[in-house]
C-alpha cells in the first residue's frame, strides 16, 4: 500500500521587545498511522449522490470518549451495527443491534451521541421524513470500557421514542451534541426539503425532554429570477467551544425553483451564521442580536438582518451540510462549496457542475470580528462534502472528497492551503466520516471511509488514522 506523508516547515515565532526565542509553533502535517477494516462488505448503494454508511451530516458515526472509539454502520445485510476499540488497536469489537435499515436511502444514517452525565451511548438510526429509530446503552457503559463487557446485552429495545418522549412524524438529519455540563442534546428538523425547521431536545442524564423549534420555513426570498416562500435551514453542523458557545453556520434552500436560473441547479442560497451562549435555548447574530427563542414564536428567519456571513445566490450550486469547526479562541470556521463565478453564473445540472468545477471555501471569523473567505486551491472532482478539522495548533485541515486532505497554517492566517495527501491509496467513495473528538483526545485525525463500488456491490468499509503535530 502506497504511504504520502508531508511534513510542513515549523515556523519560529520571536518575541521582539525581549529578543528571546520561542517554541517552534507547527504547521500543519498528516502522517499516516494505519488503516483498520471495520466490515469486508458495508451495504454500498448510491442515493441523493452519497453512501449511507458516510454522510457529511452524521454526526456522529465516528466519536472517541475515554481512551476507546465507536464506530456504527450497516452492513451488506442491512443490519445495524455499533463497534469499539481501544485507541490504536488494530481489530474491533462489533455488535449487531436488532434493526436493519429500511430503504435504500443515503439520508438514514446511524448517528451517535455519549451522555456524559450517566456515561451511556445512544444511537439514533434510519429516518428521513418520517419516524426514528433509538436505542441507548446501559449506563456507565463508556466510563469504564477496559472493564465493561461488550455484548448486545449492553443495549437496550429499539425504540421509536426517546424513551416514551414522541418528537415528530417528520423527522431527519440526528446530531447528538453534549453541552460542556455533561447533558446530551439532539439536533433534528422537522419537518421535510423545502419546508422544514430546526430543533433541539435535550437528555439531562435520567429523562428526556424536548426544547423546540428554533429555525423558521416561511418568509419571502426573492433573487432576480423569483420569489420563494417556503424553505429549510441546512445546518453545516452545531458544534460547543471550548467557553460553552453553541455555534451554527447553515445555508437556506428554497422551496420554489423559481429562485434558480435553470431548474438542474440547486435552490440553496446564503452561508449565515448564529450562535447561542444559553444552551441552544436563544439565537443571536455575529453583531448579539436576538433573533430566536428556543421553542417559542420568535425563529430565526431568512428575513431576518445579520445573518448572512457570505452572500451567494442560488446560481451556483452552493452545497449544504458541508462543516464547521471552532478554534482555541472560540471563534467559528466552516467549509462551503459551490461552483465559482469564473466558470459561469448559471449551472445547469448541479452533480455534473460541480463535479466539473466546484471548488471549496474556508470561511472565518478573525480575530477583528471580520468575515474571511479563502479558497481551497483543489479541485473537488466531486458533487460531494468537505469535512472541517482544526488541530492543537489551530492549523486548519479540509477532508475532501476520497479522503483527500489539504491544510493551511494558523500561521498564514490560513491563506497558505496546500494539499498533503491525495486520497489515491484509499480507493474511498467520496464523503468521509470524521471522527471530530478523537483529534481533542489524542492529536489523530481519524476518519471512516467506504471504497468504491457499483450498483449495490457491498464493499470494505475502513477508519484510517493520521498524526497531526505533536
Amino acid at each position: 500500500m502506497k504511504r504520502r506523508t508531508v511534513i510542513a516547515t515549523a515556523i519560529t515565532a520571536t518575541v521582539a521587545s525581549q529578543g528571546i526565542a520561542q517554541a517552534a509553533t507547527p504547521g500543519p502535517s498528516v502522517s499516516r498511522k494505519g488503516t483498520t477494516l471495520l466490515d469486508a462488505r458495508a451495504v454500498f448503494f448510491v442515493s441523493y449522490d452519497g453512501l449511507v454508511n458516510n454522510n457529511s451530516f452524521q454526526k456522529n458515526g465516528l466519536l472517541t470518549y475515554k481512551g476507546h472509539q465507536y464506530a456504527a454502520w450497516y452492513t451488506a445485510t442491512r443490519d445495524a451495527v455499533v463497534a469499539r476499540r481501544a485507541l490504536g488497536a488494530a481489530t474491533w469489537s462489533t455488535i449487531t443491534l436488532p434493526h436493519q435499515l429500511k430503504a435504500d436511502d443515503s439520508h438514514n444514517v446511524i448517528s451517535m451521541g455519549v451522555s456524559e452525565a450517566d456515561g451511556r451511548l445512544h444511537l439514533d438510526m434510519d429516518s428521513h421524513s418520517d419516524g426514528f429509530f433509538y436505542v441507548k446503552s446501559v449506563a456507565g457503559l463508556l466510563d469504564h470500557p477496559a472493564s465493561t463487557a461488550w455484548t448486545a446485552s449492553v443495549f437496550g429495545a429499539v425504540q421509536t421514542t426517546l424513551d416514551g418522549l414522541a418528537l415528530t412524524s417528520r423527522f431527519t438529519y440526528p446530531q447528538f451534541i453534549a453541552t460542556p455540563e455533561g447533558r446530551l442534546q439532539l439536533s433534528y428538523r422537522v419537518g421535510s426539503s423545502g419546508d422544514g425547521r430546526n430543533a433541539l431536545a435535550e437528555y439531562d442524564g435520567s429523562r428526556w425532554s424536548v426544547l423546540g423549534e428554533w429555525s423558521g420555513s416561511t418568509g419571502t426570498y426573492t433573487s432576480e429570477h423569483g420569489s420563494s416562500t417556503a424553505r429549510s435551514m441546512y445546518l453545516h453542523g452545531i458544534d460547543y467551544d471550548g467557553n460553552g458557545r453553541l455555534h451554527a453556520f447553515f445555508t437556506w434552500r428554497e422551496q420554489n425553483a423559481a429562485v434558480m436560473c435553470d431548474a438542474g441547479g440547486i435552490t440553496n442560497h446564503d452561508t449565515g451564521y448564529v450562535h447561542s451562549d444559553d444552551r441552544g435555548r436563544t439565537w443571536r447574530t455575529t453583531a448579539g442580536t436576538v433573533v430566536a427563542t428556543t421553542g417559542g414564536s420568535d425563529r430565526v428567519a431568512v428575513t431576518d438582518a445579520g445573518l448572512v456571513v457570505d452572500a451567494l445566490n442560488p446560481d451556483h450550486s452552493l452545497m449544504n451540510q458541508e462543516s464547521q469547526a471552532t478554534d482555541s479562541a472560540g471563534r467559528p470556521h466552516a467549509i462551503i462549496s459551490y461552483v465559482p463565478g469564473r466558470f459561469g453564473r448559471c449551472t445547469t445540472d448541479y452533480v455534473a457542475d460541480r463535479t466539473a468545477n466546484g471548488r471549496a471555501f474556508h470561511l472565518r471569523r478573525s480575530a477583528s470580528g471580520t468575515w474571511q473567505k479563502t479558497e481551497i486551491p483543489v479541485p473537488l472532482n466531486s458533487s460531494q462534502r468537505t469535512k472541517l478539522v482544526l488541530d492543537r495548533y489551530d492549523n486548519a485541515y479540509a477532508i475532501l472528497p476520497f479522503g483527500r486532505i489539504a491544510a493551511a497554517s494558523a500561521a498564514s492566517g490560513h491563506t497558505d492551503w496546500k494539499l498533503l495527501h491525495d486520497g489515491s491509496d484509499l480507493n474511498a467513495f467520496g464523503e468521509v466520516v470524521i471522527d471530530e473528538t478523537r483529534v481533542k483526545a489524542d492529536n489523530v485525525l481519524s476518519f471512516m471511509y467506504q471504497e468504491k463500488s457499483s450498483g449495490t456491490t457491498p464493499s470494505a468499509l475502513r477508519v484510517v488514522d493520521f498524526a497531526l503535530p505533536a
